[in-house]
């Protein structure tokens, strides 16, 4: 049995935490908040932290017979270069080949390619997001139109708003990543639906796959799939399709 540290966003909770119950090695896991990722250097920090605290040593180590972790998994991808420089003392670091987390809700980096050219300004959404990101639609827009409203008057409010919403332009759907092995998918079906009528988008639903992220858990590294950083060495973007070196 392995001993694994998983070091994830909160975003993908739920799916590391059933696909953790079901793994054949002993999975402890830190879930870090989602809001790092709108600060690529603090989420860096973070996670390196809690990389370092792993190699402290294995938190159930009885008369020294398991010192330490045998991996470090990131439930991270490249994410605006977030992971970039990251590196471990002592115990290796497995890290999905993956621009972002939809890679890892989708299955594969080639899936995730395949939709992102079948559906151009597709804005992403899951459960996790839903839960624990803030996402776009009728109850945003509207809590942001209240606090500019009470901060700089009514006219101002819905010219700044007007402003920051320019870059919903760009997006035409609104896709939903399902999991069928999880039976609460309708509230985050009915959530996205209406966030993609609230901006006149389209509604796309698409089958996500645990398989990518349950093999890593599990302990099955393909190299295609993960990257493997040995000890004292760092993660680094690689500018082609294996995404980090």
């Amino acid at each position: 049995m392995l001993k694994l540290k998983v070091i994830a966003c909160d975003v993908l909770n739920r799916e590391i935490s059933y696909l953790a119950a079901k793994s054949k090695h002993y999975v402890d896991i830190t879930f870090l908040h989602q809001g790092l990722h709108d600060t690529p250097d603090r989420l860096r920090e973070m996670v390196q932290a809690q990389i370092d605290r792993a190699n402290e040593g294995f938190p159930y180590n009885y008369y020294n017979t398991c010192p330490h972790y045998d991996y470090i998994i990131l439930g991270y991808g490249l994410c605006s270069n977030g992971i970039v420089g990251l590196t471990s003392s002592k115990i290796p670091i497995v890290v999905p080949r993956a621009h972002d987390c939809i890679t890892l809700f989708i299955g594969s980096k080639e899936k995730f390619k395949s939709y992102f050219e079948k559906y151009p300004g597709i804005y992403w959404f899951s459960s996790g997001w839903i839960e624990r990101g803030w996402q776009p639609g009728e109850i945003k827009y509207n809590a942001i139109l209240k606090d500019y409203t009470e901060r700089y008057g009514e006219d101002n409010a819905e010219f700044l708003i007007k402003m920051e919403q320019n870059w919903m332009k760009e997006y035409k759907s609104a896709g939903f990543i399902s999991w069928d092995c999880f039976n609460n998918n309708d509230y985050y079906r009915d959530f996205t639906k209406k966030s993609a009528d609230f901006f006149k988008w389209d509604f796309i639903e698409i089958a996500g796959s645990p398989s990518l992220m349950e093999r890593i858990i599990n302990g099955e590294f393909n190299s295609d799939e993960v990257l493997v950083v040995p000890p004292n060495s760092s993660i680094s973007p690689a500018y082609d399709d294996k995404i980090i070196k």
